[in-house]
């Protein structure tokens, strides 16, 4: 798939196809996050792993968020990453709580358990992510969706404006 090139995007995605495109690339990062974690578990404290694949699938997903999953046309910007690190970081928070209460409930949870419960959590961290991603760190603002326009073909408009503006008491009844 082609990027456009940089300092222009491409056309927005639908939700649908946005959300789509979300789950397919937060999917399969997740589910090797997942693995990378239990895997860094036999070496690290269970926390720290999990803090650093964090940081690792956030830099990998920001990126395929930005050229895939909301066309914004090319790599994603410091900011995106930085803003896309917060709402990871608010994931990151869900999945340690997740999990250190699935050992407080449970003294020895086997493997399984573990990745049911850290996946549940990854999913219900990820939706929250995908609606800030969309509507805040890869939002169409109107002055890049207005440079993202074709001007082939100008639309001209008018506006009547009224000679005096409404009284606030009309505009009220008006709501």
């Amino acid at each position: 798939m082609e990027t456009a090139p940089q300092g222009r995007q491409q056309a927005a995605p639908g939700a649908f196809t946005a959300f789509a495109r979300f789950v397919f690339c937060g999917s399969g990062v997740g589910l090797a996050s997942s693995f990378a974690v239990v895997a860094l578990a036999g070496l690290l404290p269970w926390a720290f792993a999990n803090a650093l694949v964090t940081f690792v699938s956030t830099l990998l997903a920001t990126e395929l968020h930005a050229r895939f999953t909301f066309g914004a046309g090319g790599r994603a910007t410091r900011r995106q990453h930085a803003q896309s690190a917060g709402s990871a970081a608010a994931a990151y928070a869900v999945t340690c709580v997740a999990m250190l209460v699935l050992h407080q409930l449970v003294a020895a949870p086997g493997t399984v358990l573990e990745q049911v419960v850290y996946l549940t959590a990854s999913a219900l961290a990820g939706a929250t992510r995908f609606a800030v991603l969309r509507l805040v760190v890869f939002a169409r603002h109107p002055s890049q969706a207005a440079a993202t326009v074709s001007t082939a073909h100008p639309v001209h408009t008018s506006v009547a404006r009224a000679a005096t503006p409404a009284a606030p008491a009309v505009l009220c009844r008006a709501a």
